[in-house]
């Protein structure tokens, strides 16, 4: 994939098999999608680029990007609601592959026998996208967010490939994760999440301050990427959510061969692995993940041994 008269370079960092390893070439995805064309300038090295502190910019080039490479023609999400980099979404979906491939003789399984489960689908519906093009598994998501959901079976609803194969269910309980959408008797291959990571509102808003420093924007009234509340904190931040998470997984030990979150701290890691012993997780793994400057991993762990699973 070349801009004009610009042999692109790799991103290194990110999955071998991610689609998105090299930079965007905007020439294909306004080709993709029209709206996208209007956001997109030479900056100052030349190279075509959007603004990136601009939330329209931001969602019309996810939706260019799931329309070129996952062939998803209608997606749209309401103002405010998060709009994930596509990059670091796949690179979850892709060590998931691996890691169910190290149970199966490092063979990648696919197809709809294949079922996860999104924790926090989102009103994006990225990950049940990324993981039903790119392998063809079937997908849960749920959420506790009504609005969010409805949007998300709207994506659904609306993209033929996805109708039969991805799912959502509303989360009543706000104290709950697994309780009330896993059902009796049902089996997943794997659970995902990606939790709210600040511990309060005024957290967030810092982590916002400095997003808008990096972008070199005076206006941090906004988040270029959006957000609501149940998507960027929660009390006791990741912490508590993924602590609860584990507490919670022992009671559906036996429903699913990989429990597994997104961990955007460091420091969070020794909590977790304390949790996971207590809870007498049988195998637990840690698998590091970067995007740009941006660091974060993968936490799975299981209840199964290697004939169980």
């Amino acid at each position: 994939m070349l801009h004009k008269n610009k042999l692109l370079t790799t991103k290194d960092s990110l999955h071998t098999r991610n689609l998105h390893r090299f930079p965007y070439d905007f020439d294909i995805l306004v080709a993709a999608c029209r709206a996208l064309e209007s956001f997109v300038f030479v900056n100052q090295y030349g190279i075509q680029s959007i603004d990136f502190s601009n939330a329209e910019a931001v969602k019309m080039l996810n939706k260019a990007i799931l329309a070129h490479f996952y062939k998803i023609q209608h997606w749209d999400i309401p103002a405010n609601y998060l709009c994930p980099p596509i990059p670091g979404r796949a690179d979850y979906i892709h060590y998931l592959a691996d890691l169910l491939a190290s149970s199966k003789d490092q063979k990648i399984p696919t197809g709809k026998k294949i079922v996860g489960l999104d924790i926090g689908i989102g009103a994006n519906c990225v990950y049940p996208i990324i993981g039903h093009q790119s392998y063809g598994w079937r997908f849960v998501g749920s959420d506790i967010d009504p609005k969010a959901l409805k949007v998300a079976q709207q994506i659904v609803a609306s993209n033929p490939d996805l109708t039969p194969f991805v799912e959502c269910r509303l989360q009543h309980s706000a104290s709950n994760i697994f309780e009330g959408i896993i059902k009796p008797s049902e089996k997943f291959d794997f659970t995902m999440c990606n939790p709210p990571f600040h511990a309060s509102l005024a957290e967030a808003a810092a982590g916002t301050e400095r997003k808008w420093k990096n972008l070199e924007r005076p206006d941090k009234n906004k988040l270029n990427f959006g957000g609501q509340h149940a998507e960027l904190w929660c009390k006791g931040g990741e912490t508590a959510f993924i602590a609860n998470m584990i507490k919670e997984s022992t009671n559906f030990a036996q429903q699913c061969n990989w429990f597994t979150t997104l961990v955007s701290k460091k420091t969070t890691l020794p909590s977790i692995y304390k949790a996971l012993q207590i809870a007498q997780a049988v195998d637990v793994k840690t698998i590091n993940m970067a995007q740009g400057q941006k660091e974060s991993r993968i936490v799975a762990w299981t209840f199964l041994n290697v004939e169980q699973k």
